[in-house]
């Protein structure tokens, strides 16, 4: 049976500058394109669905990549052994998550998959190669792609413990993961720390962006964001 998640398809937010929606779980991943190089910003649930990816990728560029995993949740990361071998960044919270949790994390939704009948994305899943990130940073750092820029950002707690979120200053676009969600309320799992979530949106408010893509849901602009985060601001 083929997932009902694929294919995905391209939106270009900016020059060079892509995200890739799927309808599974209203995915939305991401695509930075230098001179020399690109970065992936993460890579899906499972080796099928980051084997579209890394596909779709490559009818755009044939650059090499680097790819950048925004959280430890499994829609974001199973997928990576897709794009190996590549340098695999995150923040260093992440990596201690999925030494510590992948495993407990991906019998949860396999198990998950299962009672709604999905039983084809269980099995995807449960194939999926565990892949470690081989480089990671606590606050800041930034990537050469040849001719620009991506600065990787951990704004602190929210979503989770070790957001990434990736910033594009040439082009102004913001890449958020999950700490931005379009088309649903923000996912406040018990990973969650909604008392500092819009003090981290704040951060990444203040860096004026034009374009934001969510790690679910379409790009929105700073005003949508702005009133998510007045939302989380009246959970807390």
């Amino acid at each position: 049976m083929t997932p009902t998640r694929r294919p995905g398809r391209w939106v270009e937010v900016a020059d060079r500058t892509y995200a890739r929606r799927y309808t599974e779980l209203d995915q939305t991943l991401g695509l930075v394109v230098g001179d020399e190089r690109c970065l992936v910003i993460d890579t899906g649930s499972d080796e099928a669905f980051g084997a579209e990816f890394a596909a779709a990728v490559r009818e755009i560029t044939d650059l090499p990549w680097t790819v950048v995993i925004t959280h430890a949740h499994f829609d974001h990361f199973f997928g990576t052994a897709a794009f190996l071998p590549c340098p695999v960044w995150a923040h260093t919270r992440c990596r201690d998550v999925l030494v510590e949790s992948a495993e407990q994390i991906r019998g949860a939704w396999a198990e998950r998959y299962r009672r709604e009948g999905e039983d084809d994305l269980a099995l995807l899943l449960e194939a999926a190669q565990l892949v470690l990130p081989t480089e990671v940073f606590t606050h800041r750092t930034e990537l050469d792609l040849g001719g620009r820029a991506a600065v990787l950002l951990h704004p602190g707690p929210a979503h989770t413990d070790h957001d990434v979120a990736v910033h594009v200053r040439d082009t102004n676009v913001l890449f958020a993961g999950d700490l931005v969600e379009q088309g649903a309320p923000p996912s406040i799992g018990s990973d969650a720390h909604p008392a500092t979530w819009p003090d981290a949106l704040d951060l990444l408010l203040q860096l004026g962006p034009d374009t934001i893509v969510p790690g679910h849901g379409d790009p929105v602009d700073a005003e949508f964001v702005s009133r998510q985060r007045d939302e989380l601001r009246e959970l807390s």
